[in-house]
């Protein structure tokens, strides 16, 4: 359809209100109430914005007419299977996947200039917010310095990453670069970036509108907690919405979740979270919006509520949505934005119906749970999941069940006489002797709980009544502070709690995302090779929202969740295995105990630190110049030109594969036949195990090509890093050194069997010698496939794989989406079944006869498993390909060469 065609306004719902900025367009949701169209005063906030997002973007075109009327006649109890096309404000990136996603525009450029177009057509064309934030590694920690020679390190590691940075700053319209050491992406976007409402042009002049996005990192929902619909979606899907084309997605389910009560004295907003985490990943909330609201909401801070809707990805949830409110005005007064912008989201809000407000009538929710906030207790999470939630009393005991427990179980699959082992680090002149559960990582870290002052000054006071008790950190803690903004190192220092910090060893390390991706940084090598020597269950405690296996540290077995104030106490105790209740945490100068009850903050001290010490002009001050004010970042010289020139010799960017000898014509869907199995998988693997994430291991695929092209290992830096360079992250995909698969039982690590031959040898090398003899390759795979970060890499490096299909129990969102998005095929075990339901071993020859361009969204095909003897078993399988567009993209190889295809004959 031409644009001459599309239509504008067909529900006549635009209309103007005053603001401060003067007379501003609104799309009136209350216009399809008096059509008869929508109940809108019951439905859920976070369906009204998208519903808002519709009717604006109603075109007939990409937004048809039907589509608003479906999406406001949204049944609660359920809604209707139809995808609703959705066009968010802005996206966000941060560097680990913004670095590809620009490089796959890069690739773009040179694309259309094949087929024959304009390159400047592969443009952001609506406003695209990069911050670099996952690079800064704590490789420096304990010391005043620490943080100089980290980002030393960090720009030395990056150069060629952060040069063409430098070179898409300059090439691309609507694209900004937050440098690197401002902060976390995360709480940039909430102390920064978000405007709640955002002000634009329609063809009648200025409009408002809700604020919303997409991002390239899971942790994206932070920004719900101040009322901006967004979430997290992969690289690819970043992309085609950066170009204008809609994000397509099923009219979600809307669980509600009531709050009602208060925190108990003792419990923290980290506690929260993780008895919210369980209770929704125990409720089943994949691919719904979670929305809390009730007379608990309006006792809890903005900065507890974006704790809270951080984790949603943890949870489960596409969104932990929170409506704006009092609160949310409160918060955008603290963080110093103007008065003007607070009045705009004050007035717009409630023209909208859009600000939540105590008293008003309960809405209409898929399914509501209710959350007591009094029933909340001081609780980590661990040592392998963050779903997993352990009371703080609890800890002791549940950790030395998890020794001798089955791995199958989440356990450590010890024996009986392994329990008491010890080893000594060599040359240690004190706490020499580590055991099992000896704290080796205290790291307060990650945007879940630095953007949060009440947590973040708690640890603060909890150390400074520790050091006025005398206490220390024991010698083979690795500890580090890795605040998610300067701001927060600024109200820290005004509290007087950053040198008790200090004294305690959390020297500040980093401003960005640090241990809670893996980028804790070597062990000592003494602690190392005494965990190894041992064979030592170690453990790390961590402020953040991961601790899937392998992810912190490649020598803790056991990772924990916990507040910062936790963190430090456990730093100071030395071990997981102590009863705080019970169990002294350590001695004073005169060798009395001193126990935890002793230097925890009450929430009255906590509450009269934050209200005393985070002042609006800290925000101003450190936002003021966020993108000008690192000199380091804009030495780097930037190179001219609408298309990027590649460096063959690069270890760090290349152009990409996935567009290589495009056409203009339209790709098609093909039978897949003779495959065989690359990996047999069990449930709960997360993308940190699929996708190549955290250190480079030098006797790897990915470490061995590096070295092959004059890397030395001390220069790998991480995959996160290199993930601009398709030649290394294809190495490292499914190389994650707890993964196990099934065809190789008992082994951990990224190995398989090349079934011919039943050589054994790593997955990339078996890969390789598949796609020689051109055998195409699935994977068997369990429940809750693709749980974690938006890591689209692990789809990336699938397809690079020779991976043709995914055959899984059941899918995380972000990752089901990537798989379609790079035309990877993921297919669904019916109801009831699964490979070992099935008897499938992973040996057999697998055909997927029916494939064709007739497939439909979700429909079902049949699956030939063809054993070594002949023998054949046939099951069904659900296509889980959802919509008529990812069919689309399917047909074409993924989202890339379809949007290059329509943009080259627009």
């Amino acid at each position: 359809m031409s644009s001459a065609k599309r239509l504008t306004d067909p529900f006549g719902a635009r209309s103007t209100f005053r603001a401060p900025q003067g007379e501003m367009g609104i799309y009136r949701l209350s216009q399809l109430e008096k059509a008869g169209i929508a109940n809108i005063s019951q439905l859920p906030f976070s369906i009204r914005i998208l519903l808002e997002a519709v009717l604006r973007n109603c075109d007939g075109y990409q937004v048809s007419v039907e589509d608003v009327t479906n999406l406001a006649k949204w049944n609660a109890a359920k809604p209707a299977e139809l995808e609703i096309p959705f066009k968010p404000a802005r996206v966000v990136l941060q560097d680990f996947t913004g670095v590809p996603a620009v490089v796959d525009l890069a690739a773009m450029r040179d694309g259309m200039s094949a087929l024959g177009g304009d390159p400047k057509k592969i443009n952001p064309l609506i406003p695209v917010d990069l911050v670099i934030d996952h690079s800064v590694q704590v490789d420096f920690f304990g010391t005043a310095d620490s943080l100089s020679k980290n980002v030393e390190v960090e720009f030395e590691r990056n150069k060629e990453r952060y040069e063409f940075l430098r070179w898409g700053q300059q090439a691309f319209d609507n694209f900004r670069v937050v440098p690197p050491n401002t902060g976390i992406v995360h709480q940039v976007n909430l102390e920064y970036l978000a405007k709640a409402v955002f002000q634009g042009k329609d063809h009648l002049g200025p409009v408002a509108f809700p604020d919303s996005l997409v991002g390239t990192d899971s942790h994206t929902t932070m920004i719900n907690g101040l009322g901006v619909l967004g979430w997290g979606v992969g690289g690819i899907e970043a992309e085609a919405t950066m170009l204008g084309q809609p994000l397509y997605m099923l009219m979600p389910e809307v669980v509600g979740m009531k709050l009602v009560g208060k925190l108990s004295p003792g419990s923290t907003a980290t506690d929260l979270v993780l008895r919210v985490t369980e209770i929704l990943r125990k409720e089943g909330v994949v691919n719904k919006f979670v929305e809390f609201f009730g007379e608990g909401v309006s006792k809890m801070t903005l900065a507890d509520r974006a704790t809270i809707a951080n984790m949603a990805p943890e949870y489960g949830a596409t969104m932990g949505f929170f409506p704006v409110d009092d609160e949310t005005l409160t918060y955008l007064r603290r963080t110093g934005r103007t008065r003007d912008e607070i009045e705009l989201v004050e007035r717009y809000c409630k023209e909208q119906g859009l600000f939540r407000t105590d008293g008003m009538a309960d809405l209409q929710y898929t399914k509501v749970l209710t959350l007591d906030l009094s029933t909340v207790e001081p609780s980590v999470a661990g040592p392998k999941r963050p779903q997993d939630r352990v009371p703080l009393n609890s800890v002791q005991s549940s950790f030395s069940k998890g020794l001798t427990a089955p791995i199958a179980e989440r356990g450590f699959g010890l024996a009986p006489e392994q329990v008491s082992a010890t080893s000594t680090i060599e040359g240690a002149t004190h706490d020499a002797d580590l055991k099992h559960g000896s704290v080796v990582i205290a790291a307060i870290t990650s945007c879940t709980n630095t953007s949060n002052p009440s947590v973040m000054l708690g640890a603060g006071l909890l150390a400074k009544k520790a050091v006025a008790r005398g206490l220390r950190v024991k010698g083979f803690v690795k500890t580090s502070l890795a605040p998610g903004s300067r701001v927060v190192t600024d109200y820290l220092e005004n509290a007087g709690v950053l040198k008790p910090l200090e004294q305690l060893g959390f020297h500040v390390v980093g401003y960005g995302c640090t241990t809670c991706i893996g980028n804790s940084g070597p062990l000592p090598e003494p602690v190392a090779n005494a965990i190894t020597f041992g064979n030592l269950v170690a453990a790390a405690v961590l402020s953040g929202n991961r601790n899937f296996e392998g992810r912190v540290n490649p020598h803790t077995r056991a990772n924990y969740l916990a507040s910062p104030a936790l963190v430090v106490a456990y730093a100071i105790a030395g071990t997981v295995d102590i009863d705080f209740d019970k169990d002294p945490i350590g001695t004073d100068a005169d060798g009395n105990p001193v126990y935890f009850r002793e230097i925890w903050p009450t929430h009255e001290e906590v509450d009269a630190a934050v209200h005393q010490s985070v002042q609006p002009e800290m925000f101003i001050h450190q936002y003021s110049s966020a993108f000008t004010a690192n000199e380091t970042w804009n030495a780097i010289p930037i190179t001219p030109g609408e298309r990027f020139n590649w460096n063959a010799k690069s270890t760090y960017i290349q152009r990409p594969p996935f567009l290589e000898g495009i056409t203009q014509s339209e790709g098609s869907i093909q039978p897949i036949l003779g495959a065989r199995v690359l990996a047999v998988l069990g449930d709960s693997v997360t993308t940190d195990h699929i996708s190549p994430a955290g250190s480079i291991a030098k006797d790897g695929p990915a470490g061995r090509f590096l070295v092959e092209n004059g890397v030395t290992p001390r220069d790998f830096n991480s995959y996160g890093a290199r993930r601009g360079n398709d030649r290394v992250m294809v190495r490292g995909t499914f190389a994650n050194i707890r993964i196990r698969n099934g065809l190789t039982p008992g082994i951990e690590g990224g190995v398989t069997r090349y079934l011919p031959t039943g050589e054994q040898m790593s997955i990339y090398d078996a890969s390789m010698k598949y796609q020689a003899n051109k055998t195409p390759l699935v994977i068997l795979a369990g429940a809750e496939y693709g749980t974690g970060s938006s890591r689209d890499w692990a789809a990336k490096g699938t397809l690079l794989l020779g991976i043709k299909a995914v055959i899984a129990t059941s899918y995380e969102r972000i990752h089901r989406s990537n798989l379609v998005g790079m035309g990877v095929l993921p297919l669904q075990f019916v109801e009831g079944q699964s490979a070992q339901s099935l008897g499938l071993t992973g040996e057999e020859t697998f055909d997927i006869p029916s494939l064709h361009d007739g497939l439909q969204p979700r429909s079902r095909v049949q699956v030939i498993a063809t054993g070594a003897d002949g023998s054949k078993k046939f099951f069904e399988a659900l296509v889980r390909i959802d919509t008529p567009v990812e069919i689309d993209y399917y047909r074409n190889g993924g989202i890339l060469p379809t949007v290059l295809r329509k943009l080259a004959q627009s």
